[in-house]
């Protein structure tokens, strides 16, 4: 069977993930698209025609005109130049040669912060940002965290000049949800497409190695040069930044209908740690565990109709130390597998648990270190446990 891919939908070369790691191939060929060596340019963009499937005009929504009007002074361009040394096939000797990368990105705040994807500035020599006024600037890294895919430039510009984009929160997103992308597709900037949110909770590998947790889909389309833009809701509000494509069986860089958006909750944790300190220590818990609806409580008969069913625990991990039991048997549920006989989690830090995503954003608040408070049904038994937790390692960036 033909083994299907993910693309990082930054223009520029491409490589397999599998070159990253075994575990990358074990679920398949997932390409990482990848700037290497490059120079960034930064522009705004504009709309585009809507989706039927989408709907802008219900109560209290906006049309995806007023969403562009509204959004693209902050939405910018961002070219990237980079240098890599090649060999030459038939004498050997090297030579350093020049790329050219092209991203999107969107203005953070007042102080001239940008956000962008960590794979569009990857190894970047240079970085240019071009506004909506067709006004460019030379802009440097602040920060990048290759773990959530996510980079910080800053560009010294008026405060006057620059229109942050509005914030929403990614935890209040829902299937079905308008959204609108805008970004800079194979260097056609302005361009604005809509679509709906396809699902929640999608797992993706990043450059760091690591999975990014809650990935947005949707069905707004998506191609390279869409990598660092943002995608907003009906209300005109950034709910997390394009990332990746589904390119299907054919390797196709076009897009298919599905795309990949690391929901904002996720950036803004790991943007302003970036913007204070420069890195981003990640805390970590060390489980992975599934969302429990009220049908799946009355099915395995689980002691709550709402919670967190502890699916693995690493061994040797924070909660492994703190006593935390995974699942033991495997059942099967419409296509869907769980693992039973673990622990239920219902509340972190006095929150109730009503999502995976609730607990990856606890834990993304907190530090190495900090202690996670939560509590749990082991079989009809109500406990609580207190867990340390610990360090993430990151990977150097490029």
């Amino acid at each position: 069977m033909a083994a299907r891919s993910r693309t990082i939908t930054a223009a520029g070369a491409l490589l397999v993930a599998a070159a990253l790691g075994g575990g990358a191939a074990l679920v398949g060929a997932w390409a990482l698209g990848g700037f290497h060596g490059s120079s960034t340019t930064i522009r705004e963009f504009s709309g585009g025609n809507s989706l039927p499937a989408a709907d802008f005009r219900a109560s209290r929504r906006l049309s995806i005109h007023d969403i562009w009007r509204r959004s693209f002074p902050g939405v910018v361009q961002i070219a990237t130049t980079s240098e890599t040394t090649a060999v030459d096939p038939l004498f050997g000797f090297t030579q350093r040669q020049k790329q050219q990368g092209l991203g999107s990105g969107f203005v953070y705040d007042k102080a001239g912060h940008i956000v962008t994807n960590y794979h569009v500035v990857k190894g970047a020599r240079s970085i240019e940002v071009s506004f909506s006024n067709d006004d460019s600037m030379k802009a440097r890294v602040i920060g990048t965290d290759p773990s959530t895919d996510v980079a910080v430039l800053k560009v010294d510009a008026s405060s006057r000049a620059l229109t942050p984009l509005v914030l929403g929160d990614s935890d209040s997103t829902q299937v079905g949800d308008s959204v609108v992308a805008i970004g800079n597709p194979f260097g056609l900037d302005r361009t604005v497409t809509a679509g709906i949110v396809s699902a929640l909770g999608r797992p993706l590998q990043s450059e760091g190695g690591f999975t990014i947790d809650n990935v947005i889909q949707t069905d707004a389309a998506i191609n390279s040069g869409n990598s660092g833009g943002p995608l907003i809701n009906a209300e005109g509000k950034v709910i997390g930044v394009n990332t990746a494509i589904e390119t299907g069986d054919t390797g196709s860089r076009g897009n298919i209908g599905i795309g990949f958006t690391v929901p904002i909750n996720t950036v803004k944790d790991a943007a302003d740690e970036l913007i204070r300190h420069g890195k981003v220590e990640h805390a970590d818990v060390g489980v992975a565990a599934t969302t429990i609806t009220p049908t799946l409580g009355r099915l395995f008969r689980l002691p709550v109709s709402k919670g967190l069913l502890v699916q693995d625990v690493d061994a040797g991990g924070p909660a492994a130390k703190a006593g935390i039991r995974p699942g033991t048997t495997t059942v099967v549920v419409s296509g869907v597998s769980y693992k039973l006989g673990g622990d239920v989690l219902t509340r972190a830090d006095g929150v109730g648990l009503t999502a995976a995503a609730q607990l990856v954003d606890l834990i993304g608040a907190k530090k190495p270190g900090d202690i996670l408070k939560l509590e749990l049904y082991r079989g009809s038994k109500k406990l609580s446990v207190k867990v340390k937790l610990g360090r993430r390692s990151t990977p150097a960036t490029g």
